[in-house]
This record gives structure tokens, sequence and C-alpha cells, in this order.
């Protein structure tokens, strides 16, 4: 049992690449998004689930390390130098409002991050130096040297193997020595601090992950799409984190995958009912916030602990011998 486990995240990294060379091309840029949904989902779950921490604006480090590789790349430096410093920004960024946020606690700090998220968005609309309200136009395609990515196809293997990256970091991270003081955490941040891990640290460092894992997919965006606002990076896209977090099951690497899968499929099968004849066209974004809203309820109701962890349960006490009766 322990050496299938050791294997299914390189069978899933062959399985998602295999996945991406048969795809249609319709079909290649809802995947590409489901592999970027799924990075930064990965960090939320770590977050909320290890951390106890909830944070509203996730979508503001997606948006920072977007804008680090794209800057950096508009402005004639390497294209992987610049994603590379997507996540090492993105994580920088999060230790530096992290120490004064992450004093918050419950509520109050996921209004402190949706606030942070709302003043980076505005900054960035007026900012001639990252494209204000226009946006960061002219970002060239990711590129090593005179290789360069052609098509979708080509950013969906990048998308998924930067997944299992980042996958593998925070499984590694969670099977580690400092794992088991977030484990810890996670069970009562009082016993934790009693028992000698440094909560806050503790708090900071996995802050900081999650938003190297949000600036990673952020930079792959900017380079796949070619341009980017403030736009971009809605407050509603942190709150699509969140729900993924939560019905896939927080604390759970292949929770935040289950949940992507499940969230981004759903909402783009109501977006081409939105989209039918006869539909008004805010039906998509009424059609968006609605999903968000049952999905929550359904999961809080019937699958408090998420998909993953509820299958996980499921699967233990049907592999239980049943005991004759005397």
């Amino acid at each position: 049992m322990k050496q299938l486990e050791r294997l299914r995240l390189p069978i899933f990294a062959i399985a998602a690449l295999a996945l991406a060379s048969v795809l249609g091309e319709g079909q290649l840029p809802v995947f590409i998004l489901l592999g970027l949904a799924a990075m930064v989902t990965v960090g939320v779950s770590l977050l909320m689930g290890y951390a106890g921490q909830v944070s509203l604006g996730q979508a503001a480090f997606y948006a920072v390390g977007g804008y680090t590789a794209g800057l950096l790349a508009v402005h004639g430096q390497p294209a992987v130098l610049g994603l590379l410093a997507a996540p090492v920004v993105a994580a920088a960024f999060a230790v530096v409002i992290g120490v004064p946020l992450l004093r918050l606690r419950g509520h109050h700090l996921a209004f402190a991050t949706l606030a942070t998220q709302l003043i980076l968005l505005s900054l960035a609309g007026e900012l001639k130096a990252v494209g204000g309200s226009i946006g960061l136009q002219g970002i060239p395609r990711f590129g090593i040297g005179s290789f360069e990515l052609g098509g979708d196809r080509g950013y969906a293997y990048l998308t998924w193997a930067a997944l299992a990256a980042v996958m593998l970091v925070a499984h590694n991270v969670i099977e580690s020595r400092p794992g088991r003081g977030l484990r810890a955490l996670a069970t009562s941040e009082i016993a934790a601090e009693s028992a000698g891990v440094a909560v806050g640290r503790y708090k900071l460092v996995v802050f900081a992950l999650s938003a190297a894992f949000a600036g990673l997919a952020g930079g792959i965006y900017a380079f796949y799409v070619g341009y980017i606002a403030p736009g971009s990076f809605p407050i509603l896209l942190s709150i699509e984190y969140v729900v993924m977090a939560v019905v896939g099951g927080l604390g759970t690497i292949w929770g935040a995958l289950a949940g992507a899968v499940a969230v981004t499929l759903l909402v783009q099968v109501l977006n081409n009912v939105g989209t039918l004849e006869g539909m008004p066209s805010y039906a998509p974004s009424v059609l968006s916030y609605a999903v968000y809203a049952l999905l929550l309820i359904t999961a809080v109701l019937f699958l408090p602990g998420g998909i993953v962890p509820a299958v996980r349960d499921r699967l233990t006490r049907s592999r239980r011998p049943t005991s004759s009766p005397s």
C-alpha cells in the first residue's frame, strides 16, 4: 500500500501529460485553466487545512506572479527568469503582508486578505509602469533560448508538469518533520504551541508557500494569455479557490485537484448554458455565483470533509472485514 501511495503522483503526472497530448484544440484552454486553478487551490487547501487561516485574497498572489513574469519578459528578460521569479516575488510579498495580517484570526483575517487584493488591484490600475487600467500588453510567449511554446498543447504540458511539481513539494512538506508540526497546528493551535511548535512562524511559512504556488500559476497564465490587467484577477477568483478547496477537502493535496476539477467543469457547463440563445447577457455571471453557493451548501451538508476524505472513508469502510454472527 505504501509503495502504491508513492507511485500515485508519478502515475498522475504521466496520465495528465498523456491527456494533454490527446485533447482537442477546443478542450485545451479549459484543461490549462483547470491546472492553474488546481495549482492555486493546493496552496489554499494547505493554508486552510493546516494553518487554519482563511484567505479571501489568494488571487492577489496570482496577480503578483502574473505581473512579475510579464514585466520581466516585456522588459527583455528571459522568460525562464520571469517564471522563476514569479513564485519568489509572490512569496516575498506574502511574508511582508503576512507579518501583520496573520496576527488576525477568523473573519478578520479573511476580510484583511480581501482588502489586500482590492488595494493591490487599485494600485495596478493606477500605476502606468504596470500598464494601468489598460493592462500589460505584449507579453511574449514562454520559451527557453530559441525554443518557444507555440500553442495551447505546449502550455498544457507546462501547466500540468508545474502542477505535478507543486503537488510533490506540498506532499514532501506535509510528510517532513515540519509537516508534523503543521498537522499538530491543524488539530489545535493551543496544543501545538504548548508542544513547542512555533505557531506564528509555521503560519507565515504556509502563507508564503501558498502564495508561491499562486505566483507560479500567475506567471504561467501571463505567458499563456499574453496580456494581463486588473480585471484579470477579480474577487470572484479568490472565492472560487476557496470553494474548490472546501469541496475537494481541506488539508488534502488530492482534494485540491478534485475540487478544482469539479468546480471548473461545472462552471464551464453552466457558462455554456448561460450563452444559449434566449438567455440574458448576465446569465453566465449569475449562474457562476449560484454554483459556488450551491456547492458550498452541498459540501457542508452532505460532504463536510470534502470529496476526497468522503471517498477515502467509504473505501476504508468497504475494506473492513464484516464480523460473522456467533
